[in-house]
């Protein structure tokens, strides 16, 4: 079968296989519980499900999605909130195991890339991928090809400070990365519960905070004011850097459904220009675009085939 590719996204909890044919349709989809903290159980995972989707479909490319990213300098694993991966050569040992090649990538990359081939940005130039759910990450796509950058970090903004903050805000929270202040401190789920509870002195998870709001929350509505604000702040300065023609959210806090009107409607204040042609949209394919981005890392130009 010309042009079958196999896509892995390797998460905290689960690893999702997919096999999808050159149109992008989707033959075949699995899903298995992620070894907690065992590297090499990590790896059986991942190699077992990639030889029971060839055993049905035959040759095929083989991507990755990770929570992290490979070292162009020495090829291991860095940055990954799953500890076990960090200081392996993932990439070396899988291709040593499955006897073929292998693509990695972070998983906001193939998220970008996912939505920039086929999904709500497909026929874009430009395009930044944004994940804000457990994390906040994000992936550039330019004329269908992902961007990694020299150190391939490009796209990191989730670990850059929140701009233009606020008196109230500075210096802001500690992050893990060793930083205070940085946007994914604020912008990802536990960032907004972390903002309501402040505030209100109520635990609960940022799609909580949400759902309060719906329902006539004062402290919760005021809590998702201040992150539309962020988001918005945000998302600014990429437009100041890269002007995308599309921006697609992906991860729990995309499923907000005013994030969409009222973001946009606060970004002008702080982009350098007089209008802002960038368009702020929801992700096409959901929580596949990780695998679906994978398996699209062996496309030659990232394109859908004829």
């Amino acid at each position: 079968m010309s042009g079958v590719r196999i896509g892995i996204d390797l998460g905290g909890t689960k690893i999702e296989a997919a096999t999808l044919d050159a149109r992008g349709r989707m033959l075949a989809r699995e899903r298995v519980p992620t070894p907690a903290n065992d590297y090499d159980a990590t790896l059986d995972a991942i190699c077992a499900l990639v030889r029971r989707m060839a055993g049905r479909f035959g040759a095929a490319s083989v991507g990755v999605a990770i929570p992290g990213s490979p070292s162009p300098a020495s090829g291991l694993i860095r940055n990954a909130n799953s500890q076990c991966l960090n200081g392996r050569p993932l990439q070396a040992d899988l291709e040593a195991r499955l006897g073929r090649p292998v693509r990695l990538a972070n998983d906001a990359n193939c998220f970008a890339l996912s939505e920039a081939v086929d999904g709500a940005a497909a026929g874009a130039r430009s395009v930044f991928g944004v994940i804000i759910g457990t994390g906040t990450g994000g992936g550039l796509v330019v004329n269908g090809e992902l961007v990694p950058g020299a150190g391939g970090i490009a796209g990191e903004w989730g670990h850059n400070p929140l701009p233009w903050m606020t008196p109230e805000e500075f210096p802001g929270p500690a992050c893990w990365c060793g930083q205070y202040g940085c946007i994914e401190t604020y912008l990802s789920g536990p960032g907004l519960a972390r903002d309501y509870a402040a505030a209100s002195g109520v635990e609960c998870t940022g799609a909580e905070v949400a759902r309060r709001a719906a329902q006539g929350d004062a402290q919760a509505e005021a809590a998702l004011e201040r992150y539309e604000s962020r988001l918005a702040r945000g998302l600014a300065a990429i437009i100041n850097v890269f002007d995308p023609e599309v921006i697609v959210l992906g991860g729990g806090l995309s499923q907000l459904e005013r994030l969409y009107s009222r973001v946009p409607a606060l970004w002008g204040q702080w982009v350098f220009s007089d209008r802002v042609a960038s368009r702020l949209v929801p992700p096409r394919h959901g929580d596949s675009s990780g695998v679906r981005g994978a398996a699209w890392l062996w496309s030659s130009a990232a394109r859908v085939e004829a």
